[in-house]
């Protein structure tokens, strides 16, 4: 059984369809993400996911049951974009205060060593970096013991570092045993981090693969750059069946073309003894996929 199974998921707002028709599973132990451009309906089907919405049509299950059934409060650990503490909150208020609303709560003050955050006990929520407060964030999803983590664009708002220190976090909580829904809008976060992946545009599920499987749908070439050691015949490279084109810089030749490109080159280059200096390979990425796939970037400015 899967532990989050959303079938044909539509829910409006007056005019506005929200979530036309969303429909995949998250299995045990995966890390499944939700790509999507603004407005495409992610947060909607995450927000029905923990219990906040309610479908028009569809079904949803969490564990085999209903979100919105009390018992999934202690299974579900939930940190929504948009969530906040009060500013003069301290962190050891949030944590006793979630510790609260569970019958067997996590030994919260070795789980915030573990977070980084051993230091911040006194600290208002107001005077938390943007890293701090997705860590405290972090923490108080998984003080109930959760079965399943809900993670809205955690990283938003952070810096490289902490963005990458958080992206650790996040996968050690997978390593804790929980299943984890992942939502996001950062391409190398999700390629980094995701197991499989959902692409959700105008309300509707238009891929679900993992990363690597999105990315070998999209058609673009490939690209190779390198400075033969030695002259250089085009016409050895030109007569791969997996090049298209070779292209002089100066000293430096570019040669594009797809399929096993970067070993057919290097094979030639290595029988004529020609060493290729400073070979660097361009391919396909998972933005690229994402663009071909919904005709726009992750993310605009609203």
């Amino acid at each position: 059984m899967p532990i989050i199974d959303v079938r044909n998921f539509r829910k409006e707002y007056g005019p506005t369809v929200a979530a036309a028709d969303v429909t995949f599973s998250v299995e045990r132990g995966e890390i499944f993400g939700i790509l999507g451009p603004n407005g495409a309906g992610k947060s909607t089907t995450v927000e029905a996911i923990a219990g906040l919405r309610r479908a028009d049509s569809g079904s949803i299950e969490v564990l085999g049951r209903d979100p919105a059934d009390p018992e999934l409060r202690r299974l579900v650990g939930v940190q929504l974009q948009e969530s906040a503490l009060p500013d003069r909150m301290t962190v050891r208020e949030a944590l006793e205060l979630f510790s609260a609303f569970y019958p067997d709560p996590v030994d919260w003050p070795e789980l915030v060593r573990e977070l980084g955050l051993g230091d911040k006990l006194k600290t208002r929520y107001a005077k938390l970096s943007g890293g701090q407060k997705q860590r405290l964030s972090i923490a108080l999803a998984l003080i109930g013991r959760p079965e399943v983590a809900i993670l809205d664009e955690l990283t938003t708002g952070l810096d490289p570092q902490s963005r990458r220190d958080t992206w650790d976090l996040i996968a050690g909580i997978r390593d804790r045993g929980v299943t984890v829904l992942l939502v996001t809008h950062f391409m190398e976060e999700a390629e980094r981090l995701c197991d499989r992946i959902a692409v959700i545009d105008h309300g509707a599920v238009i891929a679900l693969d993992t990363p690597a499987g999105l990315v070998e749908r999209v058609a673009v070439e490939q690209r190779i750059r390198f400075r033969p050691s030695a002259p250089l015949d085009e016409k050895l490279l030109t007569a791969l069946p997996e090049v298209r084109e070779v292209r002089r810089h100066g000293p430096a030749v570019e040669v594009v073309g797809t399929g096993a490109l970067l070993q057919a080159v290097t094979s030639v280059l290595a029988s004529h003894q020609i060493v290729a200096a400073g070979l660097r390979l361009e391919q396909a990425t998972l933005d690229d996929a994402f663009v071909q796939l919904t005709g726009r970037p992750a993310r605009t400015e609203d």
